[in-house]
């Protein structure tokens, strides 16, 4: 019989993990786990929660499950990931037996809906990522719209699982594993009582001040180090691709520990604490990565409001989820087309070489931000709720990312940036 995984996702038998395959599952992450150096603190024990609760976290890297994991043992939690991660061979076996649950992030999910809703009657502990996805610059994005109308409709306790860390362990221009110190620590961030005296605005601005953080910003304080073997920069372009000093864009190199701009030789060193040391007095680099980041934003802010006629584009590939087969080789896709992806005033736009049979059009309604599940060299969307990947050319997963966002606040801006980033919108002129 044809394999056929989408109705395979939709049918299976979700349950609360039997406690032995738990058991085994958390106590292999804690073996693993030991070189990550986890510090571990309860100030509200998810355990004291006898009944359905959520936990919430501030995603920060792919490793976030086993912190989550391993502070509410021995209650079992069930937890929400990206539906694209159920077609990838090395997942399926620990997806099935842990009883991760699927989501389509960003869109109207009725499938998560309908399985949340059984697990919560079933009195499962239910934790998902607010943001939608783990950070790629350090810093918390904003929490998913509607988040808050959803707690409030189930008025469950809501715990936090607060992470710090993570990210400089496993930053998403370099998938190296660095050792280094990690933190979670768990509280009682909303009680039933409060979901029922809170509107859902108040509560999405709730989680969004509890989530604020920046990693790099962080580790300036507490200057930790994270081992980089030597490849601190690998890759670093995919996010920091517009040189500070002269703004030539995609010029940016990583190579090794060094990160250099091979139009005006502006550059810098970065070391196992995330500290840049320019190469000379006349090197202009930001103090962190994420301060880099927040310069890029604030440069396409300024451009995509000046030009009405503004357009970007790159020769893209696009891959699409299997459904006879699992993926292997941790594969995000297949690729089904290639052609020209562009970003204008209207939308996001792709148009196929050979086949017109992938293209799309979607409004800024429709799209607020993207996806990069693995690393920053792709990105992925929804486009008629079917997940869809794309492969840009050049290093520029980092600027389509902003410009989307950023684009979908100019023209919608139903997905609003933080209240302490509105000093970006300011004297654009």
């Amino acid at each position: 019989m044809k394999k056929d995984i989408r109705k395979e996702i939709t049918n299976r038998n979700y349950h609360i993990t039997k406690r032995l395959w738990y058991f085994i599952y958390r106590n292999v992450m804690r073996i693993v786990g030991r070189k990550y150096h986890p510090h571990y603190e309860k100030i509200d024990d998810i355990n004291d929660c006898k009944g359905p609760c959520f936990v919430i976290f501030n995603h920060l890297s792919r490793l976030d499950h086993m912190y989550v994991m391993e502070i509410a043992y021995p209650r079992r939690v069930n937890i929400l990931c990206s539906y694209g991660e159920f077609f990838r061979s090395h997942l399926h076996f620990a997806f099935k037996h842990n009883n991760v649950l699927p989501k389509k992030p960003y869109v109207n999910d009725i499938l998560s809906t309908r399985i949340m809703r059984k697990m919560i009657n079933l009195g499962a502990c239910i934790a998902f990522a607010p943001e939608g996805l783990a950070t790629n610059d350090g810093m918390n994005k904003p929490i998913v719209p509607g988040t808050g109308h959803m707690l409030k409709h189930y008025k469950l306790p809501v715990y936090f699982v607060r992470l710090r860390g993570q990210h400089l362990l496993n930053t998403k221009a370099c998938l190296d594993i660095r050792s280094g110190n990690t933190y979670a620590t768990s509280s009682l961030l909303l009680s039933p009582a409060d979901l029922e005296a809170k509107s859902s605005e108040e509560i999405d601005e709730i989680i969004n001040n509890a989530f604020r953080h920046d990693e790099y910003a962080w580790n300036k304080e507490k200057h930790y180090k994270y081992e980089g073997n030597g490849r601190m920069c690998y890759h670093l372009e995919d996010l920091l691709y517009r040189c500070p000093k002269c703004g030539a864009e995609f010029k940016m190199k990583g190579e090794g520990n060094k990160f250099t701009c091979e139009a005006c030789g502006n550059g810098a060193e970065l070391d196992d604490y995330y500290d840049f040391h320019p190469y000379d007095d006349s090197c202009v680099i930001p103090n962190t990565i994420s301060e880099w980041v927040n310069g890029e934003r604030i440069q396409i802010i300024k451009d995509i409001r000046k030009d009405p006629n503004y357009v970007y584009s790159d020769h893209v590939k696009l891959g699409k989820l299997p459904n006879d087969h699992y993926l292997k080789h941790k594969a995000t896709s297949e690729i089904v087309a290639n052609g020209l992806l562009s970003l204008d005033h209207d939308g996001l736009h792709f148009r196929g070489e050979d086949t017109k049979e992938h293209d799309f059009d979607l409004n800024w309604k429709q799209l607020y931000t993207v996806i990069s599940i693995q690393d920053a060299q792709s990105f992925n969307i929804y486009v008629d709720n079917e997940y869809v990947d794309i492969f840009p050319d050049s290093h520029c997963m980092m600027k389509w990312s902003i410009l989307i966002e950023e684009m979908h606040r100019l023209h919608v801006n139903f997905y609003k940036n933080h209240p302490w980033n509105n000093y970006m919108y300011e004297n654009l002129d």
